[in-house]
């Protein structure tokens, strides 16, 4: 469920496919910068509430549901 949530974050936030992103979709990959990281990680804390912690910074998508999961 968290991944479905994200990928499709990611996917309104940079205008693609969301069936395009997998759990081992990297940020390289999906074209996302350390801004976009940014502002999704924001976007994200306002989804699933709480505060997500970047140290160290995700690199791909299952470490961004990783961090959310471990905070639920």
């Amino acid at each position: 469920m968290t991944f479905e949530k994200v990928a499709q974050i990611i996917a309104d936030y940079k205008d693609i496919d969301v069936s395009t992103i997998t759990p081992d979709s990297t940020f390289e990959e999906l074209s996302i910068d350390s801004l976009d990281t940014v502002e999704l990680i924001m976007a994200f804390e306002d989804t699933f509430g709480g505060e997500i912690e970047m140290d160290p910074e995700p690199k791909s998508v299952k470490d961004i549901v990783a961090l959310i999961d471990a905070q639920a």
